[in-house]
């Protein structure tokens, strides 16, 4: 093998490694901060979240998202809310 294609080969590996490298903890952020995506999935999975992707207007999103800030909750838990409601609603009409 020639020295070249060793030098390839080693630049190659520390590319992939630096790829794979987790991104590092910023700004005094400590270990405390968001959970990976797996943990995130194993703690919505025990409080019996399932993910539901829909595709919604644009302006819809707009208010959702304004409406969560107003209320200071995510906007998971007002998307969810808001179903509760208008469900319950709709089923004490029938």
């Amino acid at each position: 093998m020639k020295k070249t294609d060793l030098e390839k080969m080693k630049a190659l590996k520390l590319d992939a490694n630096l790829k794979g490298a987790r991104v590092p903890t910023r700004f005094g952020e400590g270990s405390a901060s968001v959970p990976d995506k797996r943990e995130q999935r194993r703690l919505d999975q025990a409080a019996g979240l399932v993910p539901f992707a829909t595709k919604l207007n644009s302006e819809l999103v707009a208010q959702l998202h304004r409406l969560a800030e107003e209320r200071k909750v995510p906007l998971n838990e007002l998307v969810g809310s808001l179903l509760a409601q208008s469900l319950a609603a709709q089923t004490a009409t029938e």
